[in-house]
């Protein structure tokens, strides 16, 4: 009964019980049902003692549904209690059981990541980041590196005063952080699997015990294990290797958040005799699909091989479209999305993935406008991005300075040494007199009213709100808004920046875009038009899914989209992307489609604030998928000659602009060209299409 429904690799994987051993699971390859059976096999079958086992996973929904799963495999499940959970659940029952080896009491309280900033803030200068601070904290965590070993390293700068000081300076406030946890009993989510790697570390004896205790581990999604885990692992072995690991390396998607590739890579060497199982049968997608995918993952060199067997029939071509730009795409995308609904197709089948979230901003908008419900997985909708918020309350305040509330919002951003006891003062103030919060700020600009610096910034600030009250037109207030705020500058020094900057490009390039296009008329169209983007016409029906390629790891659809297949995009190509992680990304994103996958690019989009040209992914090619260019294009390429008025080009020199009048002479075109307002007179052969 244990071995129904079972395949041969899976079987052979299941019926290992000593020594290492390694399980290349593929994607859609019955991983889950592997790891759940073998575990109830070695307890139900073989005899091994239910609390000898320990099974470690990423997260609480994927823990609880295996060992349902397990336990309802088992004849006497009610007599069993394997020890199934998160890495951080394990040392959260660890520490309790076992803190006191630290000297520290076991009736500790623990803390999330907001609370951890909010401590950091009160301990740190204001010219410091708390998230900042707090990212650094973690990854010093992660690395099993306390508070004794950071100050040990700045002997690695002693010869470098400027990031001696610099890290000198993290060195202390990562110290006053951990006597503030010391001193309340505190332990954070990082401590969780630090301090139990440190209590393993300190007492060799001890781990030999807890390693007899957990005489069978198994380890699912190992490709995401970081050095703290592997260390943890490696402790809980001293006595065996009975240690089973299951990953695909070829999804190892994490590592700009500390997954470690190597720990998969390389676990055939870190352990004696590892018996190596793949499972490669793919019981999810259809074969365009999956060869796809083989094709494309192939042009990685740090894999260790396998390839997808499929189980079902080919199934449908895959599906390649291009567009002239964002917009036209994502139009595209709606429309074909809305003929699936029509056609009967659930709602909850249907994905749209994305590898930068900005480009979900042109996605939302014209899925409202084919009144398609959505729903944005593990993210924030475009407009409802604190970045975005932060541009759309100056821009409410420019229309009403009477609108506290928005003033709230953006008065200490960017930082202007107006914290909440400013505020507090500011608005008992404003009720006193009766006013609003602008006009009392008006009213004590010039008073002692708060400190020194603080009057000097706000100041400043009214001084920006006047300028930006008295712009002629909505193009210059744009400009202007950039110019002044700076929010860019704010956003610069914080967390996951690169993405909130590139949202305010896109959101400032999107409003240029219509403004110049005639689409708004004043302030209050670009706010009412936001106001209803932002506002789902019918929340109760069922929602297609938008997300980014990294949330949709572990879900599966019928029917998925991959948008924004161009250079630059997909791959990202930056200074800290890595080519072969983002081909993993590519590659997973592929699979998650079951029956029907749709890919589109396009030729050119709003990127860090201006309309750049694209060419189509290289994935598109290493996947070998045929891509045939549209009938314009192929007309235009032939001719290889002919601009008129309207064209986007780019010149070497002055960028990307547009052709405002065409002359012809002889042989060659002269152009009137609009670069951003200055208009110059170019030859023809100087520039290039970009559509």
């Amino acid at each position: 009964m244990i071995f129904k429904d079972i395949n041969q690799s899976q079987e052979k994987a299941i019926r290992h019980i000593d020594g290492p051993m390694l399980i290349l699971a593929g994607a859609g390859s019955g991983k889950t049902k592997t790891i759940t059976t073998r575990l109830a096999y070695l307890i139900d079958e073989v005899g091994i003692p239910a609390q000898n086992t320990l099974t470690l996973t990423f997260t609480n929904k994927a823990a609880n549904i295996m060992k349902i799963r397990a336990l309802n495999l088992m004849k006497n499940s009610n007599n069993q209690n394997p020890l199934l959970c998160t890495f951080h659940k394990f040392g959260l029952l660890f520490l309790r059981m076992h803190i006191e080896k630290l000297g520290r009491k076991n009736n500790f309280i623990i803390i999330d990541t907001e609370d951890r900033k909010k401590i950091i803030k009160e301990l740190i200068d204001e010219e410091l980041n708390a998230s900042n601070i707090s990212n650094y904290i973690s990854y010093l965590k992660n690395h099993s590196k306390n508070v004794e070993m950071v100050f040990n390293d700045l002997n690695l700068y002693k010869n470098d005063e400027e990031k001696f000081k610099k890290f000198e300076k993290l060195a202390l406030c990562y110290k006053n952080y951990q006597n503030y946890l010391l001193k309340n009993n505190f332990v954070d989510f990082d401590d969780l699997l630090m301090l139990s790697n440190e209590i393993l570390e300190s007492d060799h004896n001890f781990a030999k015990e807890q390693s007899e205790l957990y005489r069978y581990i198994t380890v699912d999604e190992y490709q995401d294990t970081n050095a703290l885990q592997y260390q943890i692992l490696k402790n809980l072995c001293l006595v065996h290797e009975n240690i089973c690991v299951v990953g695909d390396d070829d999804q190892s998607i994490y590592g700009w958040r500390g997954a470690k590739i190597e720990n998969i890579l390389n676990f055939q060497s870190q352990f004696k005799n590892v018996k190596l199982v793949k499972l490669e049968q793919n019981y999810r997608s259809v074969g365009n699909i999956l060869n796809a995918a083989n094709k494309l993952i192939k042009n990685n060199d740090k894999r260790l091989g396998k390839e997808l067997i499929c189980t079902k029939d080919q199934g449908e071509q895959i599906k390649i479209d291009e567009a002239q730009d964002e917009k036209e795409e994502s139009l595209k995308i709606a429309k074909h999305v809305k003929t699936l609904l029509q056609q009967g197709v659930d709602a909850s089948e249907i994905a749209v993935l994305f590898r930068i979230n900005a480009l979900s901003r042109a996605l939302e908008e014209a899925l409202n406008k084919e009144k398609i419900p959505f729903k944005l997985l593990s993210g924030i909708k475009f407009y409802e991005r604190a970045e975005i918020k932060d541009i759309i309350s100056y821009l409410r305040l420019l229309t009403n300075l009477n609108d506290d509330y928005s003033l709230k919002r953006i008065i200490n951003r960017p930082r202007r040494n107006f914290g909440s006891t400013s505020l507090k003062k500011l608005e008992d103030y404003a009720q006193k007199e009766k006013i609003s919060l602008f006009e009392a700020l008006n009213n004590l600009d010039q008073s002692d009213f708060f400190p020194k610096k603080t009057q000097k910034e706000i100041h400043l600030f009214l001084e920006h709100i006047k300028t930006l009250k008295e712009c002629n037109n909505l193009k210059e207030l744009i400009y202007q808004l950039e110019e002044k705020i700076k929010l860019k500058d704010f956003y610069q020094n914080q967390a996951d920046s690169e993405d909130k900057i590139s949202n305010i490009d896109e959101f400032y390039a999107s409003l240029k875009d219509k403004i110049k296009e005639g689409y708004y008329e004043n302030l209050d169209d670009i706010l009412n038009e936001i106001a209803l983007l932002s506002d789902q016409d019918d929340l109760s029906e069922k929602s297609i899914n938008i997300m980014s390629i990294h949330s949709s790891k572990g879900l599966e659809f019928d029917h998925v989209f991959i948008m924004g297949l161009e250079q630059g995009i997909f791959p990202l190509l930056n200074d800290t992307s890595d080519i072969e992680e983002e081909r993993r990304l590519a590659y997973v994103a592929i699979t998650r489609a079951k029956k029907y996958l749709y890919l589109s690019f396009t030729h050119s989009r709003f990127h860090k604030g201006i309309r750049m040209p694209f060419k189509k992914s290289q994935f598109l090619e290493e996947s070998c998928l045929n891509i045939k260019s549209s009938k314009k294009e192929h007309i235009l390429q032939k001719k290889e000659v002919g601009f008129k008025k309207g064209d986007l080009i780019k010149h070497k020199i002055f960028g990307i602009g547009r052709i405002i009048d065409v002359q012809t002479s002889k042989n060659e075109q002269k152009l009137s060209i609009n670069f951003g307002g200055i208009t110059r007179n170019i030859l023809s052969s100087f520039v290039e299409k970009v559509i």
